[in-house]
């Protein structure tokens, strides 16, 4: 897990810098991070339907929080057991 790398996400999400969120979904190692990026992206751009749009975003968002919040957690058990 790299935290940065949902850290990225949420900014590049809640600042709506699309081309920085691409890259993001080609350079991560997370491929669960990377389909969650571009099926919103895909959504973004060519669905019509809000609510569809609307649904990958609060997906998105809501795996890179969780995942964000578990790498946190892990780290701290690292320093802790040290």
């Amino acid at each position: 897990m790299n935290k940065a790398d949902y850290d990225r996400a949420l900014y590049y999400t809640y600042h709506s810098q699309w081309d920085n969120l691409l890259l993001l979904m080609v350079r991560t190692k997370d491929d669960f991070l990377s389909k969650k990026i571009e099926h919103f992206l895909h959504a973004y751009y060519f669905q019509k339907d809000h609510a569809v749009v609307e649904n990958y975003l609060i997906s998105l968002l809501a795996y890179a929080d969780h995942a964000n919040e578990q790498a946190m957690i892990m780290q701290q058990d690292v320093i802790f057991s040290v």
